[in-house]
């Protein structure tokens, strides 16, 4: 095959994914509830979507205002011949651009023009469709989630809390957006379960990175649901963390990034509802290892990257912890709920 046929033939195949995933995205936001931009908690900061103004369009970032308008990014950068330190396509080159790129944005939401559009007229994608590492989790990490799931242990299982946080990782092919459809096949796994988590961005390269200086890594956070397939995750396969969790699509992430500076930990909770009815509801302060203490013990030996995802685990009140156990089915609606951030809303099947 010579070179140009095959070349064209790749362009034929990436832009035939691409409109398989935007017709995806626009099938589940389609019926949705309005989005809900909820205020920041915290002093200074920017909400960032990963977002399409139409069908058909290339994605780009988006500065989401208060009152639930879109700035684009790279359109009003060329308006105001802002040359940008980032790549305003990618929240993975945003992260990495550190505080050049955050003054930038500053520059661009302070003078932007009058050509805004409703964020609910958009498709809001991941924001960080393909992550360039495995999403990093943090397991355990809410006592009364550990003390739920005492009772469905085996003999053998971890009886005590751990001293240190407990890690494992989900592949990036589970990334999923804020509002799309988290996949069903009872030929997989008949037994999915919610597991509601803020997430973390990390915004720079750093190793052994001590807890006193952690939180300078951080870029900003998410809402993330670590939907779990628990048969897989508990029975099959030995009870593989990683297969369990690690269901293509099941990730939903978003609907945006909050950049540090704009959200107020303390005021955190993290919440989840099934079909409107509430089935977690925890605060960041319940949390057992804070985020200093994650970043810092992770990074031991281990480099995390601009960009690099971390759900920090998940309070009580999953299904698998539930008597009896409650799992999702087809047509079951999944809210997650980071406040001072965002909700996502997944249907399942």
């Amino acid at each position: 095959m010579d070179t140009n046929r095959r070349d064209a033939l790749k362009l034929s195949a990436t832009a035939a994914l691409s409109g398989m995933i935007m017709t995806n995205a626009l099938a589940a936001t389609e019926g949705q509830p309005p989005i809900v931009v909820e205020p920041l908690t915290g002093k200074a900061g920017f909400r960032i979507a990963n977002y399409l103004p139409k069908m058909g369009a290339t994605s780009r970032l988006g500065l989401v205002t208060n009152d639930g308008l879109v700035i684009d990014i790279p359109a009003e950068a060329k308006r105001q011949k802002l040359q940008l330190s980032f790549d305003p396509t990618s929240m993975i080159s945003l992260a990495g651009s550190g505080n050049k790129g955050l003054v930038e944005l500053a520059a661009l939401f302070k003078s932007r023009g009058s050509n805004l559009q409703n964020v609910n007229q958009t498709i809001l994608l991941s924001p960080i469709p393909k992550p360039q590492a495995n999403i990093y989790c943090v397991g355990w990490n809410y006592l009364d989630h550990f003390e739920e799931g005492l009772k469905h242990r085996a003999d053998s299982a971890v009886k005590e809390y751990p001293k240190v946080p407990v890690f494992f990782s989900k592949g990036t092919q589970t990334m999923n957006g804020p509002f799309d459809n988290i996949p069903y096949d009872a030929g997989v796994s008949t037994m999915i379960d919610w597991e509601a988590e803020l997430a973390v961005v990390i915004g720079k390269k750093g190793k052994n990175i001590s807890e006193e200086n952690a939180m300078d890594y951080v870029f900003g956070y998410s809402a993330y649901n670590d939907t779990t397939a628990r048969d897989i995750q508990q029975k099959r396969h030995s009870g593989q963390w990683f297969k369990g969790k690690s269901i293509d699509g099941h990730g939903p992430m978003g609907p945006w990034v909050v950049t540090a500076g704009g959200v107020n930990l303390e005021d955190t909770r993290i919440i989840c509802k099934v079909n409107g009815v509430e089935k977690q509801n925890a605060s960041y302060k319940q949390m057992y290892f804070k985020i200093p203490t994650i970043i810092s013990e992770l990074s031991r030996g281990l480099t995390l990257l601009p960009g690099d995802i971390i759900a920090t685990g998940t309070p009580s009140g999953v299904g698998a912890g539930r008597t009896p156990q409650e799992f999702m089915k087809p047509g079951d609606i999944m809210e997650t709920n980071i406040t001072g951030i965002g909700i996502l809303r997944n249907r399942i099947g």
